[in-house]
């Protein structure tokens, strides 16, 4: 109960400051009455239940999803058609794809199934979803949450980027626009076979800039190429098969997509590096790669010993290359995860040591030391903070009144929610929005104010729609001034907000 009234003054006092963040921009003219009948009618669809709840928010307009793995948004049942298409076999031990031993071969191994064996077998097809998913999951003795998510990558790996990577982009890019999405940011990692190669021939060396220095002179660029190839056959396949350059495209065509390079952070300190900078110099030279972040679990044991030295190489790399942004995974750690010291500096370290623009997670934030500190440091650089409730639930077992939401909007840090890998949590952006309101009892207007945030925080390149006195007091349904046409021209997050903008009046206007 103490826990619990805590979570209510919290929640309470952040609702104030919320409340303060949005009279302190520069809205668009709407209607106060139109979006004060929305507010109720959102409070009658909490009351009637979560079903209510959630067809409410389903059709609200919700900006953009800055924390979304492309692996792990695709559902298990995508897996197992693509594994089928592709005449995988499945290691019947661990339920893992496999490549056949003799491509030729007409049958599997020993101990394997030809994955195409669960279109016609639903106790098979069954076994693959749970393995690919959390779904049916329950923890038991020396088996976790955190244990069943991680491990379904390496069940579903085999099933290669080159071959599928346009079915995934319309997979996600659909669900998007059913919710009422208009922007991803997706974490790719693109081949990077080269790079691992040169780290391992050079091995580590701790100076910095002999290593940069020896990487690029070995040819570490060359694989920029392929990386490059990749994405656009893949971006070519989506636009394909939602028929984008027809007459009558699809709706999800719509949804505006970027892309942030994973770093595997779980290798040894000459891969990191080396991928890392491989990382920088693609975001350097192709603008649909808007940052980098760093990926794996960060309980690893490489991840928790190399911490600080991979912050280090970050702030090495980012004076070389400023311009490229960066968000990481940090404080993704619960107390019995790892030893108290492990909790003491993480988010610490990637805002001012890694120059993290936003965090990922940052579920440990009150176990660092001086915790207020942070968190008041953090509103005042804008560090944003991608908030993941069910994969902190299913992953670190943290949830409600255990969550640090309400200690960021207590102290003005801002937020929004994101999925992470909505398709081994078998979620969607829309059950985030529905269990932020169930959880915490959040308002309409905060969680509007999470879904200008996405975009706001966005790495979408040109100023805020908020810092323009030029679109002060306008609106797409009017006419606008030249001034602000120039600047929407001239902004791509300025004209993705305007849009948001747009779609929030129609919405309103509907209750």
């Amino acid at each position: 109960m103490q826990a619990l009234s805590v979570l209510r003054r919290a929640i309470a006092t952040a609702t104030i400051i919320f409340a303060a963040q949005l009279s302190a921009q520069a809205l668009p003219t709407r209607s106060d009455t139109a979006e004060a009948r929305t507010a109720k009618a959102f409070e009658s669809a909490r009351q009637q239940g979560p079903l209510a709840l959630h067809a409410f928010l389903a059709e609200m307009p919700k900006g953009g999803d800055l924390h979304n793995h492309l692996s792990g948004a695709v559902y298990a049942e995508s897996w197992i058609a693509d594994a089928a298409a592709d005449g995988l076999c499945v290691d019947i031990a661990t339920s893992s794809l496999v490549d056949k031993n003799d491509a030729s071969a007409p049958h599997c191994g020993t101990g394997q199934r030809p994955a195409a064996d669960a279109l016609n077998d639903q106790h098979f097809y069954d076994t693959l979803v749970d393995a690919f998913s959390m779904r049916s999951f329950v923890p038991s003795a020396g088996r976790s949450g955190h244990d069943q998510f991680f491990d379904t990558f390496g069940r579903f790996q085999a099933v290669t980027p080159q071959q599928h990577m346009g079915d995934w982009l319309n997979e996600v890019s659909s669900r998007a626009a059913a919710q009422n999405e208009q922007y991803l940011e997706l974490m790719v990692t693109p081949p990077f076979a080269h790079a691992k190669e040169l780290a391992r021939t050079l091995g580590w060396q701790a100076d910095f800039d002999t290593l940069r220095k020896q990487l690029l002179e070995q040819g570490l660029k060359d694989e920029i190429p392929t990386d490059e190839r990749l994405l656009s056959q893949a971006l070519a396949e989506r636009t394909r098969q939602q028929h984008c350059d027809d007459a009558k495209p699809d709706a999800a065509c719509s949804v505006q997509i970027r892309f942030l390079y994973q770093v595997l952070r779980g290798a040894p300190p000459e891969r990191v590096f080396a991928q890392t900078l491989l990382g920088f110099e693609l975001a350097s030279v192709d603008s649909r790669w808007v940052g980098i972040n760093f990926v794996m679990p960060e309980d690893g044991y490489l991840s928790m010993r190399d911490y600080s030295l991979q912050m280090r190489m970050l702030d090495y790399l980012h004076r070389l290359y400023p311009k490229v942004h960066i968000s990481l995974h940090a404080g993704e750690l619960a107390p019995g995860l790892v030893p108290p010291d492990g909790l003491r500096f993480h988010i610490r370290e990637a805002v001012n040591l890694g120059h993290a623009e936003r965090i990922g997670h940052g579920v440990d934030v009150m176990y660092e030391d001086h915790p207020e500190q942070l968190l008041q440091e953090m509103a005042a650089r804008h560090v944003m903070v991608e908030i993941n409730l069910t994969s902190n639930d299913v992953i670190l077992g943290v949830r409600g009144a255990d969550h640090p939401l309400p200690m960021y909007m207590k102290y003005g840090v801002p937020v929004a929610l994101s999925t992470d890998d909505e398709g081994v949590s078998r979620i969607d952006l829309t059950h985030e929005y529905v269990r932020a309101a169930e959880d915490f009892g959040l308002d309409y207007a905060t969680l509007k104010q999470m879904a200008r945030n996405s975009l706001t925080y966005s790495f979408l390149p040109g100023d805020s729609l908020w810092n323009a006195s030029a679109c002060q007091g306008q609106s797409s349904a009017s006419h606008t001034s030249t001034a602000c046409q120039r600047f929407l021209a001239a902004s791509e997050k300025a004209k993705a907000q305007w849009e948001l903008e747009r779609r929030l009046r129609v919405f309103e206007a509907s209750h």
